[in-house]
């Protein structure tokens, strides 16, 4: 494989990080973010155009690919950015646009890449373990449309948004692959109730539940009753994204662990004299450059014709990212003793965000099983 980036590759991600430099200034990185710093932190993204990343140009995006938003995703990371991009550019935009009634693309796409209007998808259950065909959530045909009853839960960026696309159950038995159909919904639909939640790592999301939500015919996002290929396609992506954000994270973490070595001192020298203490570090970065190949693998996965071998290049390199991530998130911590426990010290917000990226759209004991499943004949 050819990991070599373009000169637009590099421009991208230099103005990436140009970005985040001036937005999340280093000693604050991973901090909450009150509600104007996170509408000004959005704006700045939709500006840069990230927003819309790998849209049409025709309907407002850039038309760039798995690679770039990998190159982003890693920046993001980096600077432990926890604003919408993902569940924005990366979940939403691209269903909307593949998939949605074009009126409704049409009122909905525009201000997603403006960064005006938030769309989150809504596809995880209580219960369900990341088996997205596991939805207990019905849609029963009623005049007009269908009406909705069920719970979503842990919808990244869900508190925020100002439109929906929930999948639930519209024909077929739980945990049929069949059956399954997308619908968007604006926030503030009768019977909607959002209970915002926040993560380990300050990022937010939220836990919908739905009683007797009524969605016209219109809202019907992709093929009825074949939603299921959309969300998979969807949860590939995000899954992507979550390795090279962690890719960028464990990179700041290495140096700012390096930097405390080399300025610590222990019995009259500096703790990076020990070698106990370089084998650590020298683990880490193995560790680092593993996650950036696999990154890589996973992105070059996207653009690929099999479905099933794109899954299970993305699920091994998500099931690396979860292990190391959490591996060597800890690590840091420990070498950065008792003060990597603190909220002062960057160290634990890094290992936060890798910890949850590693659960999040799958953890380590999910995409193995997926990797090592039979491949379908």
């Amino acid at each position: 494989m050819d990991f070599a980036l373009t000169d637009d590759h590099l421009a991208l991600r230099d103005a990436v990080r140009r970005f985040c430099d001036g937005e999340y200034p280093a000693p604050g990185r991973g901090d909450r973010e009150d509600d104007p710093l996170a509408a000004r932190r959005h704006a700045g993204i939709a500006e840069l155009g990230l927003l819309g990343l790998a849209l049409d140009p025709a309907l407002g995006g850039s038309g760039l690919g798995a690679v770039e938003a990998m190159l982003v995703a890693q920046e993001l990371g980096r600077a432990l950015a926890n604003g919408p991009w993902l569940p924005n550019a990366v979940l939403a935009a691209p269903l909307l646009a593949g998939a949605a009634p074009a009126a409704l693309a049409a009122r909905w796409l525009p201000g997603l890449v403006a960064g005006t209007r938030q769309v989150a998808l809504a596809c995880g259950e209580p219960g369900a373990r990341y088996d997205l065909a596991d939805v207990q959530t019905t849609a029963t045909a009623s005049a007009g449309g269908w009406t909705l009853h069920g719970r979503k839960t842990l919808v990244l960026g869900g508190d925020s948004a100002d439109g929906l696309l929930v999948v639930a159950r519209s024909a077929g038995a739980q945990r049929g692959c069949d059956g399954l159909s997308l619908f968007a919904i604006d926030a503030g639909t009768p019977g909607l109730r959002v209970q915002p939640v926040t993560l380990l790592d300050g990022r937010r999301a939220a836990h919908l539940d739905l009683a007797a939500v009524a969605v016209g015919a219109d809202r019907l996002v992709g093929p009825l009753h074949g939603a299921l290929p959309l969300v998979q396609d969807a949860a590939d992506r995000a899954a992507a994204a979550l390795v090279a954000e962690s890719a960028g994270a464990l990179d700041a973490l290495l140096a700012l662990t390096c930097e405390h070595l080399r300025t610590r001192r222990q019995f009259g020298v500096p703790l990076a004299k020990f070698q106990a203490l370089q084998h650590r570090v020298a683990d880490m970065l193995i560790a680092l450059e593993q996650l950036k190949s696999m990154a890589c693998v996973a992105a070059m996965a996207l653009a690929g014709p099999d479905a099933a071998q794109r899954r299970r290049l993305v699920s091994a390199a998500k099931a690396l990212a979860a292990q190391l991530g959490r591996q060597h998130g800890l690590a840091a911590i420990q070498l950065h003793g008792a003060m990597g426990m603190t909220d002062e010290c960057r160290a634990g917000h890094y290992a936060k965000r890798l910890i949850t990226n590693g659960q999040l759209f799958g953890d380590a004991a999910h995409h193995l099983q997926c990797v090592a499943a039979p491949r379908p004949h």
